[in-house]
């Protein structure tokens, strides 16, 4: 059970009030919400950018609320995130791009980061960018750069704020017909957050409800969606 406050004005301002979900590993869980509801604190808290005042996160099994700083850096490689904005350096190549998450973890030789690149650089079919700026890019494209930079350490979860709401219809369906395969190829459990039914609806096979930092309702997509029973959802 997670909770999370922030001072404002030397008052604190609940965030996300009591959170007690459970995703199963392979599975695409989404979390949705309207802005300002916890979803953005809540997944940061996955990955400790944000830390809990209350409440453990297990993951297989180790809470890591516990873990020391280096055992934090190992699990962070562990779990890769994708961004609303992209989050790309402009200046540096797709290839680059990609590149940087291996480079930071000082344990992968030139040839191995190369060969691993071009791996990640075919998932997500930008083989021929590889020597573009991510300036040049489309939307679309840079997300898939977003997608393969947060892959390239082999997470075992990938979390995934707000990823196609900057994109257009057909754009967002790409990205989640990628996110789909990678879901199905790599056995990836992908936690989804976003303020957009139809994401939901398309590749979610469960989805929690939040309203005002508090869970309100959770289960499989299709009786969320077809029973709703709380306002919020309706």
């Amino acid at each position: 059970h997670i909770s999370k406050h922030y001072l404002v004005d030397g008052k604190a301002i609940p965030a996300i009030t009591d959170i007690n979900l459970r995703i199963e590993q392979g599975e695409i869980f989404g979390i949705i919400g309207a802005s300002g509801a916890g979803k953005s604190t809540l997944i940061r808290t996955l990955n400790l950018l944000e830390r809990p005042d209350s409440g453990r996160i297990l993951v297989d099994g180790s809470d890591i609320t516990r873990l020391s700083k280096t055992e934090l850096q190992a699990y962070r490689r562990k779990a890769g995130m994708i961004f609303q904005h992209f989050n790309l350096i402009g200046a540096k190549t797709v290839g680059d791009n990609i590149r940087f998450p291996l480079k930071l973890t000082g344990e992968y030789s030139d040839a191995e980061m190369d060969a691993r690149v071009g791996e990640l650089l075919d998932l997500v079919e930008l083989t021929e960018h590889r020597d573009k700026y991510a300036a040049q890019l489309a939307g679309g494209q840079k997300q898939r750069v977003g997608i393969a930079r947060a892959l390239a350490t082999a997470p075992r979860v990938l979390l995934s704020d707000e990823a196609t709401s900057a994109l257009d219809p057909d754009t967002t369906r790409q990205v989640l017909d990628l996110l789909q395969s990678i879901n199905r190829e790599l056995g990836l459990t992908i936690l989804l957050i976003t303020h957009e039914m139809g994401v939901v609806r398309d590749i979610c096979s469960h989805v929690a409800v939040i309203e005002a930092g508090r869970i309100v309702e959770a289960g499989e997509t299709y009786s969320v969606f077809s029973r709703p029973t709380h306002a919020t959802t309706r």
